[in-house]
């Protein structure tokens, strides 16, 4: 920068005595911090708007007749600011603030769920009046008022400094919550009217139970970041009804560690008393997640601890041919043979999920290769595609888009991603883009999803399994990708669409923007790095190719020959193998029939192997048909590593210390009864491991260039399907948290006018949506623009179950009808 560019966008100025030099339009609060000043605040928040709501910061300012907020008040040249370490008359007007403010907020610290981290606490001894001079009673209302299932609001609490509001409206773009009354009625709330209402008297969303028709309130908070309002409010009046008077933060022990729900690779933090989890707390990580989280990853943490949970091994008694708790000793030794058997015979498939570690996915990478001997493993637990194999072996290592590119790009576009349902924060950061830097983005996709009214994106109407053709010939794609900066976002349900992924990495290369792959779940994009793919070895080398089979092959201190160069099957033709019979053994981990193409016929695989091996958390689906069952550990009992849809490391330790083992060491052990050593039995040893692969030299796989198909027209009372999987859903790891269930979005059958017209439903009637499966019938949710002849169901939600249901996935062809109609 020049001398003249600089005197042009810094000033001068000085604060307590302290000359400091600043960016014009900087805030005198944000100054006052970087020289080691607190000034002390409610409202202000450095990722919101200013607001001046609460007027606690007030400093004095030389030449002004009146204190002046900070957090409102820009910098400028010469100016003079005093705050309340060199100014009386700051320090009064702070001392007079903190007076009004607990005129009529209660005294009762020690119970409140904010004593011992609350800041109207600590400013009320640091910065307020020693004694207080109003003695009258103080206002009281009803309480708690639960303005959703999850968050609950104290009024009298309440100091208006708005940031609830501000982050809702500012930051998720949900503004169920928002300032009503006037005057001294003023108070936070959603919007009823009707905060008078005891709760006690209030049934239905809430979960409470009592004489009111919680219909007769207005929509709840209805928000997937509702717990971040919980989290900014300075002085308690929102809490989260899971946490609410069960600790003291002085009682807690805080741990930072990551989500394990998707993959955003949120930095968290999560406080424990006596061994067991009460809460966790978004982290400050400005790359990544700033300081906000999803309700998901904020609240969906009671699994660890459901009544299923599974802490002992088990076998199946030959004789009773039921379940029962056995040693690990007596385990491991019944896997060895089995898998033994099963090898010799047929050979034995491995289905990881994606919920491992980078560390555990290493470790089932080198057991199917070094201890199975085989290529017989894949980690997608939902549709695939051979196409999406080839991308996946020609890109792995190779996507370098991160959270940062997002705000720098002039145009985004999503393509197979519903960003706000599957990857909570990448919306959120979206939106911040779209606002603050005009940002465009444009959805390839059936209708205007409620996350793509919130970032104001572009409509690209496409039927489910015409991506391929809107990425080829869409004028308005093409012409965003074209410029300088541009980002592509795929997701993984592009895998379903024939020609998809070849058509984006395409266009990606011709116009220039760059790629980017977006999973759902927290460790897929750490499986394919690790190589947990048919086609893939670790550190993205790819099988076919003699050099990536040597390197490895050294690595691994295999002879010549050891390392099959056979592709393996995947997910799909894995199971297809155990059904028919030619894979003779499977090891599972992690992975629920309800997530794959077709649940039933995958529970047809596992009845039918001959042999199943389940590497699980709580009785499944996979662990109750299992000849053995291996108890592992959950991510808050161990330690590991995520990568999340950049790529980025995300590492963690263990918060609870307990006797449950990783899955890396669990199949450590396995490897050993079978005579091998894989090295994985500790973490740091397994980070080691991968460390020394370093780089691989050998030469990538071609991309795919698979065409794109032609979607059939459906017929008279028919409909192309579109489906995706809910935020909060019947998810395991979702499992025994009945508030976070509360805050799911009620599942709908989304439709066209034309089609609602064409079938005579209403907006809110039931729609049959069918099969020669089944059928699912769902309130309908007539929309103002979408693609023709299509039907949208979630995927995986109450009532919804549409894979298990209705036995399709997106791009299939169903029947519609109105409800009470077959």
């Amino acid at each position: 920068m020049t001398e003249v560019a600089k005197k042009v966008d810094t000033v001068k100025l000085t604060i307590d005595g302290i000359e400091v030099e600043a960016a014009k339009g900087e805030l005198v609060i944000r100054v006052a911090e970087r020289i080691g000043i607190a000034i002390p605040r409610f409202c202000d928040h450095p990722l919101l708007d200013p607001a001046g709501a609460c007027r606690q910061c007030l400093v004095d300012i030389e030449g002004q007749r009146k204190p002046s907020a900070a957090c409102t008040q820009t910098v400028a040249d010469g100016m003079v600011v005093r705050t309340q370490l060199t100014s009386e008359v700051a320090k009064k007007a702070q001392e007079g603030i903190l007076e009004f403010l607990l005129i009529n907020h209660p005294l009762d610290c020690p119970m409140c769920d904010k004593g011992g981290e609350c800041p109207l606490q600590n400013q009320a001894l640091s910065n307020g009046r020693e004694e207080s001079r109003f003695h009258e009673h103080k206002r009281e209302y009803t309480k708690p008022v639960p303005i959703s299932s999850q968050v609950l609001l104290d009024r009298e609490r309440c100091v208006l400094c708005q940031r609830c509001t501000r982050f809702s409206d500012e930051i998720a773009g949900d503004k169920f919550i928002d300032l009503m009354e006037r005057g001294a009625d003023e108070q936070i709330g959603v919007f009823s009217g009707r905060l008078d209402v005891d709760p006690a008297e209030v049934v239905g969303e809430t979960g409470l139970e009592g004489a009111i028709d919680a219909n007769l309130l207005d929509a709840p908070f209805n928000s997937y970041f509702s717990g971040n309002t919980v989290q900014i409010c300075p002085v308690g009046a929102l809490t989260g009804a899971q946490y609410r008077f069960r600790a003291r933060p002085f009682d807690l022990v805080s741990s930072p560690s990551t989500c394990e729900h998707c993959a955003a690779g949120c930095s968290m933090r999560t406080d424990h008393r006596r061994g067991k989890v009460m809460r966790r707390l978004a982290g400050d990580d400005p790359q990544v997640n700033e300081e906000w989280n999803c309700d998901k990853g904020r609240w969906a943490f009671q699994y660890a601890t459901a009544f299923d949970r599974i802490t002992e091994p088990m076998v199946r008694d030959p004789k009773s041919g039921e379940l029962r708790k056995a040693s690990w000793p007596e385990a491991l030794n019944a896997a060895a043979e089995g898998l033994l058997k099963a090898r010799t015979e047929g050979g034995v498939g491995v289905l990881t999920g994606g919920r491992l570690t980078v560390e555990d996915a290493y470790a089932y990478a080198k057991f199917a290769r070094v201890v199975l001997g085989t290529n017989d493993i894949d980690f997608r637990s939902r549709p695939l595609s051979q196409e999406e194999t080839d991308f996946l072996t020609s890109v792995a290592g190779k996507f370098q888009v991160t959270y940062s590119d997002i705000e720098a790009a002039p145009d985004v576009v999503l393509v197979g991603l519903e960003a706000e349902e599957e990857c909570p924060i990448l919306f959120l950061r979206l939106r911040k883009a779209a606002n603050k830097r005009g940002t465009r983005v444009t959805s390839i996709a059936p209708f205007v999803t409620r996350g793509l009214e919130k970032v104001a994106g572009t409509l690209v109407p496409t039927v489910p399994g015409a991506e391929a053709t809107a990425l080829a010939e869409s004028a308005e794609v093409r012409a965003a990708l074209s410029k300088p900066g541009a980002l592509l976002f795929v997701g993984e349900r592009l895998a379903e669409t024939p020609g998809g992924l070849s058509a984006a990495a395409r266009l990606a290369a011709e116009t220039g923007a760059r790629l980017a792959w977006v999973p759902r779940r927290a460790g897929d994009r750490g499986a394919v790095e690790a190589g947990c793919l048919p086609t893939l070895l670790p550190g993205g080398r790819s099988l076919v190719e003699p050099a990536a089979r040597g390197e490895i092959g050294a690595a691994w201190g295999l002879e010549v020959g050891d390392l099959s160069e056979r592709p393996g099957r995947d997910t799909l033709q894995i199971l297809d193998a155990a059904r028919t019979g030619a894979l003779k053994g499977l090891v599972v981990a992690g992975v629920d029939p309800h997530d794959l193409p077709d649940p039933a016929a995958a529970e047809e695989a596992l009845e039918k192997v001959g042999f199943l091996v389940s590497l699980e958390l709580r009785l499944s689906a996979v662990s109750r048909r299992a000849d053995v069952v291996l108890p592992v550990a959950p991510a808050v009992e161990k330690s590991g590593s995520y990568l999340d849809w950049e790529g980025r490391v995300r590492p963690f330790d263990a918060v609870l210390r307990s006797a449950a083992m990783t899955d890396a060491r669990v199949l450590d052990a396995l490897a050993r009864q079978l005579g091998y050593q894989l090295g994985t039995a500790d973490t740091l040893a397994v980070l080691k491991q991968i460390g020394e692969l370093g780089e691989t030299r050998a030469p990538r796989a071609a991309a795919p260039t698979v065409d794109a198909e032609r979607v059939a027209e459906p017929g008279t009372g028919e409909a192309v399907l579109s489906t995706w999987h809910q935020l909060i859903d019947l998810g395991a790891l979702q499992d025994g948290d009945e508030y976070l269930a509360g805050t799911a979005r009620p599942p709908v059958a989304r439709i066209s006018k034309a089609t609602a017209a064409a079938l005579g439903v209403a907006d809110g009637e039931p729609l049959n949506v069918s099969t020669e499966r089944g059928r699912v019938t769902l309130p309908a949710a007539v929309v103002d623009v979408m693609a023709p002849g299509v039907v949208w169901l979630p995927t995986n939600s109450p009532g919804s179950t549409v894979r298990r249901t209705l036995g399709v996935s997106s791009g299939a062809t169903v029947r519609i009808s109105a409800g009470g109609t077959s």
